[in-house]
């Protein structure tokens, strides 16, 4: 009898323990609901940081901003630099490259200046890594992550952050120099709805075959992509000092990420029309890349492809050879 009396005494503490128990979770959950409620609302905390932001421990913000990276900037990064690479190869293998009519003369007009040459390249070489080191930032997780493991992902995030961070600064001022030095040569001209309406003279087909619009120092097609490249170029100029410095500008989570978002599609951007300029210089151009070598281009060159500008130069005086 006694056996069944502990029974039953124990039978019924744990019945209260649990009745207790429940009680508790249920308290503590109405707690943590009353809890994030405040702090969804804007409830404020006690800090010794002196940013305005920092006393809210929670900064509510539009969260279909968060959901764009994934959805809309991941994959347009892939496209803007995969996807062109595909189209301008298939371009190639059905139309070919632009050829010189009369072949190289063997004179070499000079073109750009030694610091011309030095600038482009503090500008381009950093703009390559960034858009390869940003496609591991923003998309990698998404397309690279699941074929990788996680401490050689590890590494290359990390690798990847490091490099993005220190060529940032080479990278804005090459896009300053660039943006200030060169706009002179790069205004829009009324010839240059002619470049745009035959495609340049690239094509070898059609009624745009041997087609050779006027262009000045710079065709249509640079000027479009010098403007591109300097109104992106400040946009992620100014949202990379945003994210890179947080600390000095102290921008709310808000603010921060609306920069990112802007980062993104400035990124993607000039991907997309990077892609175009590294194929039109390094392979659709015939002799387009030693300009940007020497600073000098083959005589052919500069009357096939910028008539009205070596007229100039022959007109005023300014002409020069390479010795």
């Amino acid at each position: 009898m006694n056996n069944w009396f502990k029974i039953l005494a124990v039978a019924v503490l744990l019945m209260l323990g649990m009745g207790l128990g429940h009680a508790a979770d249920a308290n503590a959950q109405l707690g943590d609901a009353q809890m994030w409620a405040e702090l969804k609302d804007g409830a404020v905390g006690y800090t010794t940081s002196t940013s305005e932001f920092h006393g809210q421990p929670i900064n509510t913000y539009d969260p279909r901003l968060l959901e764009a990276r994934g959805t809309w900037l991941a994959p347009g990064l892939m496209a803007a630099l995969f996807g062109m690479i595909v189209v301008f190869a298939l371009f190639i293998m059905v139309n070919g490259i632009s050829r010189l009519h009369h072949g190289f003369s063997g004179k070499m007009v000079y073109r750009w200046s030694k610091l011309d040459v030095s600038i482009h390249w503090l500008g381009a070489i950093p703009c390559l890594l960034l858009i390869l080191t940003g496609l591991v930032l923003l998309a990698g997780r998404f397309f690279f992550q699941p074929w990788l493991g996680e401490g050689v992902w590890a590494g290359l995030v990390y690798a990847a952050k490091q490099v993005h961070d220190v060529m940032a600064i080479p990278f804005m001022i090459g896009w300053a120099l660039m943006t200030l030095m060169w706009a002179k040569n790069q205004l829009p001209k009324m010839y240059d709805i002619k470049w745009f309406m035959v495609v340049g003279g690239y094509i070898n087909f059609g009624p745009f075959k041997n087609q050779h619009p006027d262009a000045g120092f710079a065709n249509a097609g640079e000027k479009m992509w010098f403007w591109t490249f300097a109104l992106f170029g400040l946009v992620i100029s100014a949202s990379g000092m945003l994210l890179l410095f947080p600390n000095l500008f102290e921008p709310s989570r808000t603010l921060s990420l609306t920069a990112l978002i802007l980062h993104g599609i400035s990124a993607i951007i000039i991907c997309a029309f990077s892609i175009v300029h590294i194929f039109m210089a390094t392979v659709m151009s015939e002799g387009g890349m030693e300009c940007m070598v020497s600073g000098y281009c083959d005589e052919n060159w500069a009357t096939q492809h910028h008539n009205l500008w070596f007229d100039e130069i022959k007109a005023n005086g300014t002409l020069k050879y390479k010795d």
